[in-house]
């Protein structure tokens, strides 16, 4: 027998290393599917014409997916097989990609909110706005009951229901992904390649977003109904509050991907060597007799054919290990000020390019590809030096934590900071100024009504803006009083503009253009003041993203690993992933000055805040949560701190060896609720 052909010296090193691959890449799949859906936010509310608060509760179905299966997943998934329950998650990411796809092929063409449709037909035309407008405004105030029907039947109102359920089963097929892929392998590396791995895994994951936002960027840009209609009768722009990019085509490209992600967890085994055990063990074969070769393989061949742990033995056991793990008071100081800070974090980047659009004037292309390109890989890069930072520095379990707090604070300082960079509201006529110019907010739409638009019977409803060259935007034709047009499509000219006259010097005319008027020019240099802090943050955050992580893994037991990681999931994203885009969309949706229409009536997508309301209430509830977590990191280090002194006087007093303290292969863990693991406590502070 040639017992050398039967030692797998190099095949568990490199099988550990192809979960350490395909689990990046994974992260990386389910990054991308997540991104692509936070940039797609504002394309999909415009489409589907609802607002904040029902686009915050579709965002949050996700979470709704992961956590109706999550705590199942974690601890029975533990105990089964798992790369192919990561592989099947995969495949139900896909699935549910795919899904929120459909609307779009079930829907008819998409119409935005004009009052210049009825000459689509007849381009050559004429149009005389402030005459036209007078038989519109009744008939959009007052649709009749089957005139509803029929046009709430093209418009596809409540297809967004597909979208919910897609984005649903992409929380259920995430589920098995973190909790199963960080213990797997977490039980089978080195202890002191671990922060190495996470670091290398969040890292390749993090170009996931990265990529998911410059997409979004990408088909933002591109009209919903590209390759249906005719682009030349479209009147507006990408830059303009009612464009919708075509966000259907970025959810197939990101299911496709996850779909390829599934295939290597399928040819990968149930358990592998402990990583740098192996290669001593097949060393110690070398010089063995051929009797004691073949008791090795035997033994080996004897503990891979085990009895499989039963159903129900697990779930005998599974109440128990959940009041062993809600004893350790440091694991739950710990959600606690995870669920707070996702709670933050979740409000920011589901919002933030709707905040910077808003607040700077800049277009959602270009608001969702600024944090694709500067914001996410200063996380990278921030994640990548923390992991190198705790492997050359051997920082153990007090050490992460100083780390996690120290960015804490430095985070929420920049973060403050953020909250005083501003820019001016947009200059619309009735909403932020009156119609002589003077700066004046108006949540009343009646103020868009003046004497010089009183005789064209213009509708208040509708938002068709033009911009004048004194650079004043009016909500329509109609509002500027504009009595004719020349040109077509994009390039439409609307002349004689009576709301103009108290405003215009003797060398310019009485025009409007289509489309809102710029920011000013100072909006931009802020905006850049803004990107170069938030940039700044994000690297902070995240050189303490996998310190966090270490924190975590060493404060629970062995056994209870996947059990700890997935309840963490479940309870933040129970409560810092759902709620949150609700109560921000809500507290978005107070700030709203002018809301769109629907075809047929009713309240569409907002289409201009209030820059100053939006801005406080919204950096003062996302400065408001983190300012809480700082001080839940706060009282966490106090208790790690204070059971770390303790434990070192009984230690010394007890004069004990280095064995005594448990170390073992420098993985000790660590239950700050049970006296009995004091030792293997010390060993890992």
């Amino acid at each position: 027998m040639n017992v050398e052909n039967k030692q797998p010296r190099h095949a568990c090193c490199s099988k550990l290393k192809f979960f350490l691959c395909s689990l990046s890449f994974v992260f990386f799949a389910k990054a991308f599917g997540g991104a692509y859906m936070k940039s797609s936010i504002t394309q999909i509310e415009r489409r589907f014409d609802i607002p904040s608060s029902l686009i915050g509760v579709i965002d949050g179905s996700f979470e709704m997916g992961n956590l109706l299966i999550i705590a199942f997943v974690s601890y029975f998934g533990a105990k089964l097989h798992r790369p192919r329950l990561i592989g099947i998650g995969c495949l139900v990411m896909a699935i549910g990609s795919f899904c929120t796809a459909l609307p779009h092929f079930f829907q008819g063409p998409y119409k935005y909110e004009t009052s210049l449709t009825h000459n689509v037909n007849n381009m050559t035309d004429s149009i005389m706005p402030c005459l036209t407008n007078g038989n519109i405004s009744t008939a959009d105030e007052t649709p009749s009951v089957k005139t509803n029907i029929g046009c709430e039947k093209v418009a596809g109102s409540s297809m967004w229901i597909y979208v919910f359920l897609g984005n649903m089963l992409r929380g259920i097929g995430e589920t098995p992904i973190m909790p199963l892929g960080v213990s797997y392998l977490d039980d089978f590396s080195k202890p002191d390649n671990t922060p190495f791995y996470l670091a290398c895994i969040h890292t390749i994951g993090i170009f996931g977003p990265m990529f998911g936002f410059m997409l979004g960027s990408f088909l933002a840009k591109i009209y919903v109904d590209i390759g249906f209609v005719d682009l030349d009768f479209v009147t507006i722009t990408y830059k303009d509050s009612r464009w919708v990019g075509a966000w259907w085509l970025g959810f197939i490209i990101t299911g496709t991907v996850a779909l390829v992600s599934s295939i290597p967890f399928w040819f990968l085994p149930k358990s592998l060597p402990k990583e740098g055990e192996q290669q001593s063990q097949n060393k110690n074969v070398e010089f063995a007799t051929e009797k004691e070769q073949q008791n090795f393989l035997e033994n080996n061949n004897h503990q891979e054919k085990k009895k499989p742990v039963t159903f129900k033995e697990m779930a005998k056991n599974f109440l128990p290990s959940l009041r062993r793990l809600f004893s350790n008071s440091v694991y739950v100081l710990l959600i606690t000020t995870y669920f707070v800070v996702v709670n933050g974090f979740v409000g920011l980047i589901t919002f933030k390019p709707k905040y910077i659009e808003q607040i700077f004037g800049q277009d959602a292309s270009k608001a969702v590809f600024i944090i694709g390109v500067t914001n996410l890989p200063a996380v990278a890069l921030g994640i990548i030096i923390g992991g190198f930072l705790l492997k050359h520095f051997k920082l153990g379990y007090v050490g992460a934590t100083r780390v996690s707090i120290s960015t804490a604070i430095c985070s929420f300082c920049l973060l403050c900071t953020q909250s005083f960079i501003t820019c001016d509201n947009a200059e619309v006529a009735g909403l932020t100024v009156t119609y002589q110019g003077t700066p004046k907010v108006s949540y009343n739409l009646d103020t868009l009504l003046s004497q010089c638009n009183t005789g064209c019977s213009c509708s208040v409803n509708q938002w068709d803006p033009v911009c004048a060259q004194n650079g004043i935007t009016y909500a329509s034709p109609c509002l500027a009083g504009c009595q004719s047009s020349t040109g077509t499509g994009k390039k439409m000219v609307f002349h004689n503009c009576s709301c103009l006259g108290g405003w215009m010097v003797p060398a310019q005319n009485m025009s409007t253009v289509l489309g809102q008027c710029p920011r000013k020019s100072n909006c931009n240099h802020m905006f850049k003041i803004l990107t170069a802090l938030s940039t700044l943050g994000s690297f902070i955050s995240g050189l303490g993203g996998t310190a966090g992580y270490i924190v975590l893994l060493r404060s629970i037991e062995e056994d209870l690993k996947s059990l700890a990681l997935g309840m963490q999931s479940l309870i933040v994203r129970t409560f810092g992933g759902i709620p949150p885009p609700i109560y921000f969309g809500a507290l978005i949706d107070r700030t709203c000055l002018k809301w769109g229409s629907k075809p047929c009536g009713g309240r569409g997508a907002c289409r201009i805040y209030d820059a100053n309301a939006f801005r406080l209430s919204f950096m003062g509830l996302v400065s408001g949560l983190y300012f809480t977590s700082f001080l839940l990191w706060g009282l966490l280090y106090k208790r790690i701190m204070n059971k770390a002194n303790k434990l070192a006087v009984r230690n010394q007093a007890k004069d004990n060896t280095p064995e005594d303290n448990g170390l073992v292969n420098g993985h000790a863990s660590i239950n700050i609720g049970e006296d009995k693991q004091d030792s293997d406590n010390e060993s890992a502070v």
